[in-house]
């Protein structure tokens, strides 16, 4: 393959800190080259300086950039307008933020067409459409008027590749291009990269922490680690045998099928690269190092057909050292402790001048289940199917239409709401906007306990720095404030309020999304020692399927308001039944590779609750439906052991 893009000894300053010191790696046409690490390891900065688009404050110290044979680097502004979209373009990690909120879609992306193709006017139009087209956004011509906030997530991250794609690059950077996505629509946009780049003979240079989606899209793969690259290789050969002990750690900190222990975990956090670093920057979070790691830099060394920095490579176990203490998984409890029946939540559309109802959105349209003292029931499906709603309607943060919620035997009702909602506390998904940021972290946590006047006033004080002890944060963490914590600390921060008024059930609501898989490992393992310590029960709302493997004892699946399938989670995830389940379990990517079995990938996206589809909700995507799933709403079907199914066609075959 023809060389494309060639970095060389890359070094970016932000304030003085060398943020990217001293890169380099090569891209050839039509190949997928992998940067993997860490957040604040340097990999969206290593990009942005390839881009010349660094925040004020940036700029590139030394170092080369070639992109077919033409040193970016050294062009004026006036002609990196042209390499810009026409030679490499960018998806950017967050598309809500990129794209302009009050411009339609279709004029966005007219910008990039008439600014490298000269297009106007009809054809103009037209090219638009079919760049929609090509990333698959239904109704492309639609779309074409609508605003970003009227999309999906993964509809505006199709949008934004059809921008990038509107140049015809030769190189695309995707940054983090399936961040926090559903394992269905990240596999869709997956699939539209994978097609594009061997249409187009694009090279890509994919950007990500994600070991899975790296496994099943790159060609080689580059390790980066505070600033600098530590490791190199094709693909096979490095998800074989990773040689530096911070990509076997990586592995080891992964959530493993029917694994029910302690999960590895990389202790400390990067370093801050505004100060002086000696020697191996991963030494002081390395098990292996030893005394010429902290005085001496590794150099470059090859093993096997790969490159890597390390002093120790070639000597060190295959599998890292694994943490003590195996977790046993709770005996099963006859104690029921939640128990939710017919729960209904439908916001009513108004339109007109008098507000008039016209119709109702159904996000959550008749769920019953029931969670036992000391165990994990995991709801999960795509964004937009209810489950939030779902956590903050047994709360009462949204009033439920309908069904009842009961908790150890009493109705949460008007008169009890105080003394239940005490047992009862959520983790929301992103701990920096829920921490209020004027707050410093002693009296976040003691705002919930003076509220509700939890133990004696005198003592509020010195519980707060036992829970901050409980959740391994440092005892001087309760005078700082949020944003001076990473986020994997902010997130047991968020945890650690949540405990403070003692509550029998959490409600955890996509705790590690968009988290490393390092600090992911770390909040994990916190949740299973406070279950084991403190007997909580845990409503796990995520779509993460490996963490729902890791660590639920059952499995709700959600589709479009209603719950599809039940089951204990290693019959849902081994054996699932519904198709929507099957379709869910295949999407997800696999370090391992899929063994024969088919990869079920579905068509379009969730229909709207404001106007589901009749009979099964399923039927316009699944591949089984049949007549009759289209008239009437399958019934439950029982499996046994507590597993069952709402589906016509598993109903025909038992």
């Amino acid at each position: 393959m023809s060389e494309l893009l060639r970095v060389d000894q890359l070094v970016t300053e932000i304030g003085g800190a060398r943020i990217v010191d001293g890169v380099s790696f090569e891209v050839a046409a039509g190949e997928t080259y992998a940067l993997l690490g860490e957040s604040g390891c340097g990999k969206s900065m290593t990009a942005l300086s390839l881009m010349r688009l660094l925040p004020d404050g940036g700029r590139v110290v030394s170092g080369t950039v070639q992109l077919n044979g033409e040193a970016v680097l050294a062009l004026p502004e006036s002609e990196m307008r042209r390499v810009r979209g026409g030679g490499m373009a960018m998806i950017f990690q967050e598309p809500m933020l990129a794209l302009n909120p009050v411009i339609k879609v279709g004029e966005q992306i007219a910008e990039a067409l008439v600014l490298h193709q000269g297009l106007r006017g009809q054809p103009m139009q037209d090219a638009a459409r079919a760049l929609l087209d090509a990333v698959g956004v239904p109704d492309a011509a639609r779309r074409l008027d609508s605003y970003p906030f009227e999309l999906s997530g993964g509809l505006r991250q199709r949008v934004m590749i059809a921008m990038a794609l509107a140049g015809q690059p030769k190189l695309l950077i995707a940054d983090e291009p399936t961040t926090a996505l559903d394992v269905t629509i990240q596999a869709q946009v997956l699939d539209v990269l994978r097609h594009l780049r061997a249409e187009r003979r694009m090279g890509m240079l994919l950007i990500t922490h994600d070991l899975g989606v790296v496994a099943e899209n790159a060609d080689r793969v580059g390790v980066m680690y505070a600033g600098e690259l530590v490791e190199e290789g094709a693909r096979d050969v490095f998800f074989a045998t990773p040689q530096h002990p911070y990509s076997r750690m990586l592995f080891d900190a992964l959530p493993r099928p029917g694994d029910g222990g302690r999960l590895t975990t990389i202790p400390g956090q990067v370093p801050r690269l505004d100060e002086a670093l000696h020697g191996c920057r991963f030494a002081p979070r390395c098990p292996f190092a030893i005394a010429r790691c902290r005085l001496e830099s590794p150099l470059w060394q090859e093993i096997n057909g790969q490159r890597v920095r390390c002093h120790l490579a070639g000597t060190l176990p295959l599998r890292m050292l694994q943490q003590a203490g195996e977790h046993s998984i709770p005996a099963q409890s006859a104690q029921r402790l939640l128990q939710v029946d017919g729960l209904k939540v439908h916001f009513p559309v108004r339109r007109g001048l008098i507000q008039r109802t016209v119709g109702y959105v159904r996000a959550v349209d008749d769920v019953s289940l029931s969670i036992q003292a000391g165990h994990t029931l995991a709801l999960v499906g795509e964004s937009g199917c209810g489950k939030t709603t779902v956590g903050k309607a047994l709360l009462r943060l949204i009033e439920p239409t309908a069904g009842s919620v009961a908790l150890n035997g009493e109705t949460l009702g008007t008169h009890n709401l105080s003394s239940l909602r005490r047992q009862m506390q959520m983790v929301f998904q992103d701990p920096f906007s829920s921490l209020n940021p004027r707050m410093r972290v002693a009296d976040i946590l003691l705002e919930g306990m003076d509220a509700l006047k939890v133990g004696k006033a005198g003592d509020r004080r010195d519980a707060v720095a036992k829970l901050l002890q409980q959740v391994g944060l440092p005892d001087d963490a309760g005078g700082r404030y949020p944003h001076a914590f990473s986020g994997g600390q902010r997130q047991r921060i968020a945890i650690a309020r949540a405990l403070a008024i003692s509550p029998r059930l959490l409600i955890c609501d996509e705790p590690t999304s968009a988290l490393d898989v390092s600090v992911q490992a770390q909040i994990l393992n916190l949740l299973k020692d406070l279950q084991d310590r403190l007997g909580l029960a845990y409503l796990f709302i995520t779509h993460n399927l490996a963490v729902v493997d890791y660590l639920a004892h059952a499995v709700a699946v959600m589709y479009l308001g209603r719950i599809v399938e039940h089951g204990a989670a290693a019959d849902v995830l081994r054996a699932p039944r519904h198709p929507y389940t099957l379709a869910l379990v295949s999407a997800v990517p696999r370090i391992e590779p899929h063994s024969g079995e088919s990869i079920i990938r579905l068509a379009g996206d969730q229909p709207s609750p404001l106007n589901p589809p009749t009979g099964c909700h399923f039927h316009p995507r699944c591949r089984h439906a049949s007549a009759v799933c289209r008239q009437t709403y399958p019934d439950q079907t029982d499996l046994g052991s507590g597993h069952w199914v709402r589906c016509h066609w598993v109903a025909g075959q038992v």
